[in-house]
């Protein structure tokens, strides 16, 4: 599985990155490169079997807790 899920990446980013290059689109190339790597590395714990908090709960603690925002319903 875990083969499957580099070669998935790999191919993703070897059809995607040459036409970013060529186009010198190099701002899009650094955002495309982070959110193929967030999400690879996310899948793999995943695929790990690693557990991970949900999302919304993650985005309330640092929006609550750290940045100390709230909102007024």
């Amino acid at each position: 599985m875990i083969f499957l899920l580099i070669t998935v990446f790999t191919g993703i980013a070897l059809f995607e990155v040459p036409r970013l290059i060529r186009k010198k689109y190099w701002r899009e190339l650094g955002v495309f490169a982070f959110f193929l790597l967030a999400a690879f590395m996310l899948t793999m714990l995943q695929t790990l079997g690693i557990r991970f908090p949900p999302l919304l709960k993650v985005l309330a603690y640092v929006f609550k807790d750290l940045l100390h925002l709230s909102y007024k319903s």
